[in-house]
């Protein structure tokens, strides 16, 4: 079975191997594409946000991507967290700090998941202009899990602070 799944990116720290927040959502983009039970259908364009939580760090830089998923949202959790470490993600005990590369499944389908893993529809993702309108890019005319058009769902959310930066993410741009 192939799962649809929405997955938000981003990041604010440079990294001294993936180089820029930019470069390294290019580069995890191609990170999931050749996981061998993920297969990329999508990605959205490029988007600067204002960080939530604490403003005294750099504004983000985020996408969406839409993958047809083979395994359970559980391991592709753990994929997702092994790419975040590897790129240098540091959890810590504050929330919303600055990061290499945050990885956040939005959507399964259209599973609702809770569990202490997991919580699907991602728990945020109504009040997200910086995942709402990504998604909404590349699924304009999708139905969303409480069975609301996500256009209502956009009409909702404040998009001060948002800005689209391009419209491809070029593969290879990390090596650039």
């Amino acid at each position: 079975m192939h799962e649809q799944v929405f997955i938000g990116l981003g990041s604010n720290i440079s990294h001294p191997e993936f180089g820029a927040p930019a470069e390294q959502v290019a580069h995890a983009i191609e990170t999931i594409a050749v996981h061998p039970e993920l297969e990329l259908q999508a990605s959205s364009s490029l988007y600067q946000s204002a960080p939530m939580g604490p403003q005294d760090q750099s504004d983000y830089i985020n996408a969406v991507v839409h993958i047809r998923c083979a395994c359970s949202a559980d391991a592709l959790l753990d994929h997702l967290q092994a790419i975040e470490l590897h790129f240098g993600r540091e959890r810590k005990e504050e929330r919303w700090g600055p990061r290499t590369l945050d990885l956040d499944i939005l959507l399964f389908d259209q599973q609702i998941i809770q569990t202490r893993r997991l919580t699907i529809p991602h728990y945020g993702i109504a009040e997200r202009e910086f995942v709402l309108v990504p998604l909404f890019e590349l699924a304009p005319e999708m139905v969303m899990p409480d069975g609301r058009p996500i256009a209502a769902w956009v009409a909702n959310c404040s998009l001060k602070g948002l800005r689209r930066l391009r419209t491809e993410i070029t593969s290879g741009e990390h090596n650039a």
